[in-house]
C-alpha cells in the first residue's frame, strides 16, 4: 500500500539516493550473527535477533555499542572505548567473512532499480548512502548484482554519518542535482531526517528494519514493498 503525505514531483527528480540495509537488502540475519559472535567473543550471552535489528541504522560502531550496552544494562555512552574496540574489530572480521551468508535483495528491488534508473528512457542518477562501512557495502552490492546501478558511499566515506546531511549534499553536488530534484529512499527516521536536513524529498520503506520509528519523522511517501517505488513516484503526477 502507498501512503502519500506529500506528493513527490517525479518529473523533477534527477537523483535518487538509497539506504542499504532494510531498504535494498535484508541483511538482518548476517548482521545479528556477527554481533552475537562478537558478544560471545566478549564472554557475553547472545541477544535475540529482533533486538539487534532494532539497533541498525546509525553505523556499525553504534550497532555494536548498543548491543554491548543492553548486555551490560547501561547506556550506550557508558561502554568503555577499549571494550568497544575489541568487540567492534571482532564484529568486522566476522562480518567480512559472512556478509553474504543469508543476505538477499528484497523482492522487487532489481526490477524497480532498472525502472527508476531510466524512466521513459531518460537517464536518472542513482546512489547508495549507508552508514555501513563502504567496503562491505560495495562487496554486498556486487555480490547481489546491484552495483551496476549506482555509486556507493558508506559511513566512512564522509566525516559525518547520516542523519547529518553532509554525505547527501556531497552526492547531490557530484550529480549536479538540487535538493528539490533529489529523493532519499530509506527504512528509518535516520533516512528521513537526512533528507529533511538536506532539503530533499523522502520515501519511507515500511518493510525494513525501522518500521517502529519510521513515522516518528513522517516521510513524504510510505510504501510497503520495493515493487511500489515506481508507483509511489507516479502518484506525484
Amino acid at each position: 500500500m502507498i501512503q502519500v503525505l506529500r506528493p513527490i514531483p517525479a518529473e523533477q527528480i534527477k537523483l535518487i539516493v538509497f539506504d542499504l540495509d532494510g531498504t535494498l537488502i535484508d541483511s538482518a540475519r548476517d548482521l545479528c550473527n556477527s554481533v552475537n559472535a562478537a558478544l560471545e567473543h566478549m564472554g557475553r550471552p547472545h541477544l535475540d535477533d529482533h533486538i539487534i535489528a532494532s539497533f541498525v541504522g546509525n553505523g556499525a560502531p553504534m550497532l555494536v555499542r548498543r548491543s554491548l550496552a543492553v548486555e551490560n544494562g547501561v547506556a550506550p555512552d557508558e561502554i568503555h572505548d577499549e571494550e568497544l574496540a575489541t568487540a567492534y574489530n571482532f564484529f568486522l572480521t566476522h562480518y567480512r567473512e559472512h556478509k553474504l551468508d543469508f543476505t538477499y535483495a528484497y523482492e522487487g528491488v532489481l526490477d524497480s532499480l532498472a525502472a527508476l534508473a531510466a524512466p521513459n528512457g531518460v537517464a536518472r542518477k542513482l546512489a547508495v548512502l549507508t552508514n555501513k562501512p563502504v567496503r562491505p557495502a560495495r562487496a554486498i552490492c556486487e555480490g547481489l548484482g546491484m552495483n551496476c546501478f549506482f555509486r556507493i558511499y558508506g559511513g566512512d566515506s564522509f566525516p559525518l554519518k547520516k542523519p547529518d546531511p553532509l554525505g547527501l549534499r556531497t552526492i547531490m553536488q557530484e550529480a549536479a542535482a538540487a535538493p528539490h530534484e533529489t529523493l532519499m529512499i530509506g527504512d528509518s527516521k535516520v533516512d528521513v531526517l537526512t533528507a529533511r536536513n538536506a532539503g530533499a524529498w523522502s520515501l519511507g520503506c515500511h518493510f525494513g528494519f525501522g518500521p517502529q520509528n519510521l513515522m516518528e519523522v513522517p516521510p513524504d511517501v510510505v510504501v510497503d514493498s520495493a515493487a511500489e517505488w515506481t508507483a509511489a513516484l507516479a502518484a506525484g503526477h
